[in-house]
């Protein structure tokens, strides 16, 4: 069981640092900080769109189908 908690701590901690590096990128941070962030970026668009399609259309939260203009 310690192992699974270990890997727990690991993806957490990786998911704050990248959360960290979005934020400081947005502020104007170095060049490899603002390469994190994109990478972050795109993982969590990623996992938003396994999320979306693993659940189907049952979902009536769907704000990117809307005309906002």
């Amino acid at each position: 069981m310690s192992v699974i908690v270990l890997v727990l701590v690991g993806v957490l901690v990786l998911v704050v640092g990248g959360c960290v590096c979005v934020v400081w990128a947005s502020r104007g941070g170095p060049r490899w900080v603002r390469g994190v962030a994109a990478v972050t970026l795109a993982v969590g668009e990623l996992v938003r769109k396994s999320g979306r399609s693993g659940r189907g259309s049952s979902s009536n939260s769907n704000s990117d189908s809307g005309s906002s203009e």
